[in-house]
């Protein structure tokens, strides 16, 4: 993988593009950035730069994710092929095929590649001792040996605190690349020990030419990179399953957010918001999930429109029965907070296979009170 295939970040490249030609590589680095913008595929370019400076041929090798000074831990757990003590190197194949099918993919999307999803996955402590035992053999080709821990904020604590020894006293030309998302979510002993590059949003541009890119219209990957919020798998999933489960979702939302202002004091509409709870969990969590983000968004561009700044506004409904501009006012600045809040949780607890009649009927019942605050 090279710099030229990640998107954006251009000051960041020639950053590390900088620090390898001048021979100031920190033992310990900590990537943060958030879902969908790219951190693991530039840390793999740039490890692909490290161990390629004295031999060209190790830029093939770590394209494959074979070279063998190059190593990865990431969260796992057990499935039908790994019953027991589960580690990345025994699901190597699984995350090569993964790297370059969905090299901006999210865990979630990991553990559904793996079957997994149900699960909680970690990097336990047994991933701690194989990361020694491979740090302390000598470099394959006599340059760096490469570490790169993908969401290294699942280390349990005595994972972490294995790592920690690592850290404080590194072999010679070894390079720790940790990947967060939840930087507050790992020990403030081992964020002392590394050098931190945060990653701010991709920009909509960058995300627009990637798109474009792949074939999507100059106008449609407009409105995809200004709905992604600078997450590139966002974008992705979006350009995929945009026309079917976008015409659902419209569907649903109208559904809920009518039901939702007509519960206020009426029993009888309660039954309807029940149903629309039944219906939406009848689909997958991931569906769930892109769900609840697609409402977040129609609720943001209610609020941009009751407040004016109508040229951020995109979404356009099919449904002629239902105004945008009639709902706005509806979304403003005493509940908008509120509302994000609830949509928040319930992904939270979507990703967390939690009992989706539950979390529905929950949101559901909460907005009707939400949509009747005053503004």
């Amino acid at each position: 993988m090279d710099f030229k295939d990640i998107l954006g970040y251009d000051t960041i490249k020639g950053y590390l593009k900088a620090s390898v030609e001048a021979g100031r590589i920190p033992h310990a680095q900590l990537f943060v950035a958030s879902e969908g913008q790219g951190a693991l595929p530039m840390a793999i370019a740039y490890a692909t730069l490290v161990l390629s400076q004295n031999n060209p041929k190790a830029i093939a090798q770590c394209a494959q994710l074979a070279h063998p000074d190059l190593h990865f831990a990431f969260p796992t757990s057990t499935n039908d092929k790994v019953k027991k003590d589960p580690v990345s190197s025994l699901f190597m194949d699984e995350w090569r095929t993964f790297i370059k099918e969905q090299p901006y993919g999210s865990l979630f999307d990991w553990l559904l590649f793996l079957g997994i999803e149900k699960k909680q996955a970690v990097i336990g402590v047994n991933e701690a001792k194989e990361i020694t035992n491979k740090l302390a053999l000598k470099s394959f080709e006599g340059g760096y040996k490469v570490m790169i821990i993908w969401m290294a904020e699942k280390m349990n604590v005595d994972s972490a605190n294995k790592l920690l020894k690592l850290l404080e006293e590194p072999a010679e030309k070894t390079l720790f690349l940790l990947i967060v998302e939840d930087e507050n979510a790992l020990l403030d002993t081992i964020k002392s020990r590394c050098q931190i590059l945060r990653f701010p949003p991709l920009s909509e541009n960058a995300i627009r030419e990637g798109l474009m890119a792949k074939g999507v219209a100059e106008a449609e990957a407009t409105k995809i990179a200004i709905r992604s919020q600078g997450n590139y798998n966002k974008a992705l999933q979006l350009m995929q399953n945009k026309e079917n489960e976008e015409a659902i979702f419209e569907r649903w939302f109208i559904a809920w957010v009518r039901s939702a202002y007509r519960a206020k004091g009426n029993k009888a509409a309660i039954q309807g918001l029940l149903q629309w709870s039944e219906e939406v969990n009848t689909v997958g969590r991931e569906v769930q999930k892109q769900f609840l983000q697609y409402c977040e968004e129609v609720f943001r561009q209610a609020f941009l429109l009751n407040y004016t700044a109508t040229d951020l506004v995109y979404i356009q409904f099919n449904d002629p029965s239902f105004d945008l501009r009639k709902f706005a006012p509806f979304v403003h600045g005493n509940n908008i907070e509120q509302i994000y809040q609830l949509i928040e949780e319930a992904i939270f607890h979507v990703e967390r296979n939690g009992n989706g009649k539950v979390i529905f009927t929950d949101v559901a019942i909460k907005l009707t009170r939400l949509l009747h605050t005053r503004q």
